[in-house]
């Protein structure tokens, strides 16, 4: 396939607007809540009376953004890869404005559901579904005896120094100081990625391997393909988080961490309460049951109330309403696994490679093959090493591909 350049000129055209409209987007941080939503809650549980949190959200139009975006998706062209690429992203982002114009009311838990599905969605290949996954991972996080960690795996790590372990780490990497890491008192969350900053949040304990999680989902996924995205001259929305690559991205995050021994079961677990807990919210359990769930999974009240928010972003707090972006962790590592197996039996590691080239979803990388084979679209400029070893990244692929085949309750 000849791509002509007068078809790329248009497309480029469409994607530097499409850039442009949705700068004011910002999905995550206008639905989160503020840091100080947290002391007052903590206090009630504390006194024995609890009350739900009453969330103040903006009130926000993007009519003329979406008008926009409409625009620009039906002057793509749908039998041309960018054409497709930019209609389904201007789609998504569509969704993300509707979402954010919305915010408080339970007509969030829609437009989430349609940007990143339900925890009762099936994994790739037909196999059980989100929610399954989840309880499975929980079931065996709970039989394993804590005792049996590492003694240097339980001693915390303040958030000053893993910024100066994580800044050197990067440092390293980069051979120069391009990403910079931050602390921030305001973040609810333990960590927060954009393509030059990472911010940890200030006074938070981590723990060893949260340092080694936070490089390689962080910074050498999240990061990483936000700054080659920035090299693409003809598609610079390739650097933009847009809502409908969250799943391949946290995907592709969570694989690094797995397939660089970086993951712990405790981790596994965190996710895999998300999932449940958003099940639970969507069936009508309110911010306070999902708070005591966190709380009865072994979490601290700090960390049981910033994993509620994560589900009641946007949402109404008196339940059956829910923000639903954690469903896609678990989905999204399947999905990229079985991309990184299929990649190797069909002899296409290349492919693998390429999902660094900026924020896509897996299909998008498919599409893309032919403009990255005529230079349209660049090659990535960064590749976390267990990527660029090939050899390595096969040999422990290959023995995925063949381990799976042997049935354990045979054994």
């Amino acid at each position: 396939m000849t791509q002509h350049q007068p078809d790329i000129t248009h497309h480029a055209a469409l994607d530097a607007r499409m850039v442009k409209a949705v700068r004011g987007i910002k999905l995550l941080s206008l639905a989160s809540w503020p840091a100080e939503a947290q002391a007052p809650f903590l206090d009630g549980i504390a006194r024995g009376r609890p009350q739900l949190p009453a969330i103040d959200y903006p009130r926000l139009d993007f009519g003329e953004a979406r008008r926009e975006l409409a625009a620009i998706a039906a002057a793509a062209d749908p039998s041309h890869p960018l054409g497709v690429y930019l209609r389904e992203s201007a789609r998504s982002w569509d969704v993300a404005a509707q979402l954010l114009e919305s915010l408080g009311t339970p007509t969030v838990t829609t437009h989430s559901i349609a940007l990143f599905g339900t925890p009762e969605e099936c994994l790739p290949g037909d196999g059980p579904t989100t929610r399954d996954a989840a309880r499975h991972f929980i079931a065996i996080a709970n039989d394993l005896d804590r005792e049996l960690l590492a003694p240097e795996e339980q001693v915390p790590v303040s958030a000053t120094a893993l910024q100066l372990q994580l800044q050197a780490d990067l440092d390293d990497f980069f051979d120069a100081r391009v990403i910079t890491v931050e602390l921030d008192p305001t973040l609810i969350a333990k960590a927060a990625a954009g393509a030059t900053r990472i911010r940890l949040r200030h006074g938070a304990a981590f723990s060893d391997y949260d340092r080694r999680q936070l490089l390689q989902h962080e910074a050498l996924v999240h990061s990483l393909t936000a700054l080659n995205g920035r090299e693409q001259v003809h598609l610079p929305s390739l650097s933009l988080a847009s809502p409908r690559v969250t799943e391949t991205q946290e995907g592709l995050a969570t694989f690094a961490e797995q397939i660089t021994g970086s993951i712990d079961i405790e981790r596994m677990k965190r996710i895999s309460l998300r999932i449940e807990a958003v099940a639970m919210a969507l069936g009508g359990a309110d911010f306070i049951e999902v708070f005591r769930y966190f709380m009865g999974a072994g979490q601290n009240p700090a960390e049981s109330f910033s994993s509620a928010q994560r589900v009641f972003r946007g949402v109404p707090t008196s339940g059956g309403a829910a923000f639903t972006k954690d469903t896609v962790y678990l989905r999204g590592l399947i999905g990229v696994h079985t991309f990184f197996r299929q990649s190797l039996q069909q002899d296409r590691l290349r492919l693998c490679r390429r999902l660094f080239a900026g924020k896509m979803t897996l299909q998008d990388v498919a599409n893309f093959e032919p403009l990255f084979e005529s230079g349209v679209l660049a090659a990535p400029r960064w590749l976390p090493r267990w990527v660029s070893r090939a050899n390595g990244l096969a040999g422990t692929l290959a023995f995925s591909l063949f381990a799976n085949r042997i049935r354990i309750d045979r054994l």
